[in-house]
C-alpha cells in the first residue's frame, strides 16, 4: 500500500509541476508518469526498510 500511495503521490505532484510550468498534455503526462515512478520507487524502499526494521 505504501508503493500505490507513493505513486498516487507522486503522479499527483508531477501533474502538477507540470501545470504550473504551463507545459502542454504530453508534458503534463511525462511529468505524473516520471515522478510517480520515482515516487514510487522511494516508497519501496521505504517499504524494505520498514519489513526489515520489524
Amino acid at each position: 500500500m505504501i508503493v500505490l500511495a507513493g505513486f498516487v503521490i507522486g503522479v499527483l505532484w508531477g501533474g502538477f509541476l507540470a501545470r504550473r510550468r504551463r507545459g502542454n498534455r504530453f508534458d503534463i503526462a511525462q511529468y505524473a508518469l516520471s515522478f510517480g515512478i520515482a515516487f514510487s520507487l522511494v516508497a519501496l524502499f521505504l517499504a524494505i526498510f520498514i519489513d526489515r526494521m520489524s
